[in-house]
């Protein structure tokens, strides 16, 4: 997943930021409302971790704003022990979940994985396209029964492409998606990563559209 974490606390959002990155997923971090704005627009993110205490105005702002434009963002806030009024606020303005700081940050991903779950529309959060199974859940693919050493990456474009079944994803997405903003990609980046991808698990798995992107091929599950 790529994950937008908002939080002014330097040395809590880059601790956060660290975890999120070992978990496997794409991070930024930005400490102010105003710079998460910014970053909304520019990069489509899967998940936001708010802080509602920001420097330049509470975090419930911006779910307002998400929510209202009906965006199917996964929100988490984050919250001072005593801030019950700002929680439940948030809660019924739209956040999925909350998490009380001082918190920790095994469990913090922990949450970030379980509300993402809810938002992936499979039956069990598994993809079966012929020997190849692509767990969501478990963040594993397996073929014939033998689970398959993907790294950070591959399995970045291996789950966005089972989270979008059907759909093309063009190369400009995919980056954005394996990338943070502030990271560097080589030209055939992309191009690299599916390749070692179907030398891992066979051809057929990833299908190309010659100049408009890649998809999954047809699931059987």
């Amino acid at each position: 997943m790529k994950i937008l974490i908002i939080e002014d606390e330097p040395a809590l959002g880059s601790a956060v930021r660290d975890r999120v990155r070992q978990a496997g997923h794409v991070a930024d971090w930005f400490r102010t409302l105003t710079d998460g704005r910014a970053a909304l627009r520019a990069s489509a993110y899967d998940f936001l971790l708010l802080d509602l205490g920001l420097p330049d105005g509470n975090g419930r702002y911006l779910l307002r704003e998400i929510r209202r434009n009906r965006s199917s963002l996964a929100v988490l806030i984050t919250t001072a022990q005593d801030q019950i009024s700002d929680r439940i606020a948030g809660l019924s303005e739209g956040a999925d979940d909350y998490i009380v700081k001082p918190y920790d940050l095994d469990e913090l991903v922990a949450r970030i994985e379980a509300v993402a779950r809810r938002y992936i529309a499979l039956p069990d959060n598994i993809v079966i396209i012929d020997d190849v199974e692509i767990d969501l859940s478990r963040r594993q693919l397996r073929r014939e029964g033998r689970t398959i050493d993907l790294s950070a990456r591959e399995w970045a474009i291996v789950e966005l492409l089972a989270r979008r079944p059907g759909a093309l994803c063009s190369r400009e997405q995919i980056e954005d998606a394996l990338y943070g903003l502030s990271d560097d990609v080589e030209s055939n980046a992309i191009e690299v990563f599916i390749s070692r991808i179907r030398k891992k698990t066979g051809p057929g798995l990833i299908v190309t559209v010659r100049g408009r992107g890649y998809s999954l091929a047809e699931s059987s599950s």
